[in-house]
């Protein structure tokens, strides 16, 4: 379904049959860790639905907009054979009427500055915005993010509090190839030499996670190191930092719940990947 209002009379059938509705947002051009999602809301709900829209207000000037790979008719029959209820597939225009400029926003603050939201300002602002929005027009019971994206799990999770929603949100673990390689739509992008690098960011991160449990809490020192590792591997680092897992505070050696977070450059290609434990 294309409209709002096609998607309120569904979800107005459900609620009168006292259906569990599950959601999972997407972008699109789908691999198995977003079908990971679609298993775990199937799990537990009695209708799931699955969202398909390139959100335009979470790109800056200077990405991959135009080029975000757009999969539509293999995402349906990978979703259909799924056992999705319904795919909500609306245009820019039905998600902003009044157009980007005039647009309402959501913004979390604090979190949403910070790792990548730093590299990518105003990133979380088009996130929470556009989340807030099919939160509101699906009105799910539960809704299902992937780990991967860890700082947006957290910041759809703080907005969903601070805004009073009623639903419950949840994670799901990374979804990995064979090599370790994070499953990403943008792994796409990576050209076959770079594909053979790639798993090599996990493998350092994994490592670092190592040295942590192994009693290492000089965060400052273990982190400058493994930049260090990271370049030298054939990476350009964003961003890598050890923070508190559940606010994304910064670690210190009281800090037990613990997230290593890494965006770096393959190429042109920006990779993003991280490991959350308890020490």
């Amino acid at each position: 379904m294309t409209t709002v209002n096609d998607l309120r009379a569904l979800r107005r059938e459900w609620s009168k049959q006292g259906k569990v509705v599950g959601f999972v947002p997407t972008m699109g051009n789908l691999h198995d860790g977003h079908l990971q999602l679609v298993h775990a809301a199937k799990a537990k709900c009695d209708e799931v639905v699955v969202s398909i829209f390139v959100n335009p207000l979470q790109f800056g000037k200077n990405e991959d907009l135009d080029n975000y790979p757009r999969t539509l008719d293999a995402d349906k029959a990978k979703l259909e054979a799924a056992g999705v209820a319904a795919v909500f597939l609306p245009s820019v225009a039905e998600m902003y009427p009044r157009g980007l400029e005039q647009q309402t926003f959501v913004q979390v603050p604090g979190i949403s500055d910070i790792l990548c939201g730093a590299s990518r300002p105003g990133h979380f602002r088009g996130v929470a915005t556009i989340v807030c929005k099919l939160f509101n027009m699906v009105a799910p019971d539960i809704a299902f993010f992937g780990e991967k994206d860890f700082q947006q799990l957290q910041v759809i999770r703080l907005m969903a509090k601070d805004l009073s929603m009623n639903l419950e949100i949840i994670g799901v673990p990374t979804e990995r190839e064979a090599s370790g390689l994070a499953m990403s739509s943008r792994n796409g992008y990576l050209t076959d030499a770079e594909r053979e690098l790639a798993p090599q960011l996990y493998k350092l991160i994994s490592e670092m996670k190592a040295s942590v449990l192994a009693g290492n809490n000089d965060y400052a020192a273990l982190t400058e190191a493994f930049v260090g590792k990271i370049n030298h591997a054939g990476f350009k680092t964003d961003y890598l930092a050890v923070k508190n897992a559940t606010d994304l505070s910064d670690a210190d050696a009281e800090t037990e719940s613990l997230v290593i977070l890494v965006a770096a450059y393959l190429g042109t290609t920006r990779l993003i990947d991280n490991l959350y434990f308890s020490v």
